[in-house]
């Protein structure tokens, strides 16, 4: 498996026609034998990218993996063909996609229903060109954390359970926390939590962690799939009234070049045994114990016995 990375300068990507204007949409799915799986360049997304990889090898495809930090990059590459398999986030992907075509101020499309979110998503993206395969069980979403020992001290579990006890708290989050409705607003209207204050130290970043951990402020905003709370002495509380996007894993394909049955049933077979505490814990592995994503994800690919030992 070839690992290679897309510059910036990469002008087929940025200012290529896009499949809607090739008019090749309603070509029948293509199925090439050499498959390039795109990855956003961080951990989670290189992990992915990794097992989609192992995944289409195991299925007979060739492989190499193409390493883009920008999705205003990867996804134009993905329509044009430059790209042919990315890993995605439903809900996120879904608003990104409404944005582009309806414009920054569209309505959000995202939904915390999955079904609702699917719906759109697959909407916005078939006149691109792009298949969005089905979810996974794995979701990487927002979430709030405390101090395992003042979960204890309170009796929390959820969310509700926090709003209930009439806990007042200092959030440490990114700044746009204070407007955005999955967070602060949120907070107060689906929960009755009463943020007091919003500790403006970016979404699940150690300085963040550092502030609940040391009492300054009692909550933080992170995702599902944060590698290092136990470092931090930190336990999620349940997102028990769904104030979240369903942000669940999704395979989106290039029709064209990867929409063919063979390509679906191969990256399926993820999607029964990856789950969000499956993710956490090899996000942990590269991260913490500092090892290759390539072999995590072999690793774990062999021990479910979806690839060879």
């Amino acid at each position: 498996m070839l690992a290679v990375s897309l510059s910036l300068s990469l002008s087929g990507c940025a200012a290529g026609p896009s499949l809607e204007d090739q008019g090749e949409v309603t070509a029948p799915p293509g199925d090439s034998r050499s498959l390039v799986v795109g990855s956003a360049g961080f951990t989670e997304s290189d992990l992915l990218a990794q097992m989609y990889a192992l995944l289409l090898e195991e299925a007979g495809y060739g492989t190499k993996i193409l390493s883009v930090t920008n999705r205003e990059l990867y996804e134009p590459a993905l329509e044009n063909g430059q790209i042919d398999v990315v890993p995605e986030y439903a809900a996120t992907f879904a608003d990104w996609l409404n944005a582009k075509v309806n414009g920054a101020d569209a309505p959000t499309v995202g939904s915390p229903d999955l079904a609702t979110t699917m719906t759109a998503l697959r909407a916005l993206a078939a006149p691109r060109g792009l298949t969005v395969l089905d979810p996974g069980r794995a979701v990487d979403q927002n979430a709030f954390a405390v101090t395992a020992a003042y979960a204890a001290e309170h009796g929390l579990k959820t969310l509700t359970d926090l709003g209930a006890a009439r806990l007042p708290v200092r959030l440490a989050a990114g700044d746009e926390c204070v407007r955005r409705p999955y967070c602060a607003p949120g907070l107060a209207k689906v929960y009755g939590i009463e943020v007091t204050a919003v500790d403006p130290k970016g979404v699940g970043t150690t300085q963040a962690k550092q502030a609940v951990q040391s009492g300054q402020d009692q909550l933080v905003l992170t995702t599902t799939t944060d590698a290092t709370l136990d470092d931090f002495g930190l336990v999620l509380l349940a997102d028990d009234k769904n104030l979240q996007n369903a942000d669940h894993i999704v395979p989106v394909v290039n029709r064209a070049r990867a929409g063919s049955a063979r390509v679906t049933e191969a990256l399926d077979r993820l999607n029964t045994v990856l789950t969000t505490a499956d993710l956490a814990e090899l996000n942990e592995r590269v991260d913490s114990w500092r090892r290759l994503p390539e072999d995590v994800a072999r690793n774990y690919l062999a021990g479910k016995g979806l690839i060879p030992g």
